[in-house]
């Protein structure tokens, strides 16, 4: 049962986020990219905010977005996307799928921890 789903296919952005956010005492599940990351929010309902990467292989985090919204019909789970691209059409795909915020690599957890928790209801 996990609160915050981060999925990224750098285990070392994996690790990275998932540790901050569990030492600040929110539960957290991983995935290693956006077909692993849909197959596991398909089977914790309890998870509230996705966290992604863009770029994944198999499956990329707006595509992983569109079927959270359309093949799940899951419209309360939080998205926000953590990457390095800043193309604005990637961001109006986003958008457009829902995403709820656009954060650019790296990681600085401290300045988005406040609005993560209230995502969660921590």
């Amino acid at each position: 049962m996990a609160q915050i789903l981060v999925v990224d296919d750098s285990a070392t952005v994996r690790n990275e986020v998932s540790s901050f956010l569990k030492s600040s005492g929110l539960t957290v599940e991983v995935a290693v990219d956006g077909k692993d990351g849909l197959n596991k929010l398909k089977s914790d309902s309890s998870i509230k905010l996705v966290i992604s990467d863009v770029n994944m292989p198999n499956m990329d985090g707006l595509t992983m977005a569109e079927k959270i919204r359309g093949e799940l019909g899951n419209n309360a789970v939080h998205i926000i996307m953590l990457t390095t691209e800043s193309d604005p059409r990637m961001k109006d795909r986003g958008k457009a799928a829902g995403v709820k915020g656009w954060i650019v690599k790296p990681f600085k957890g401290d300045a988005v921890l406040g609005g993560i928790k209230k995502m969660v209801g921590a």
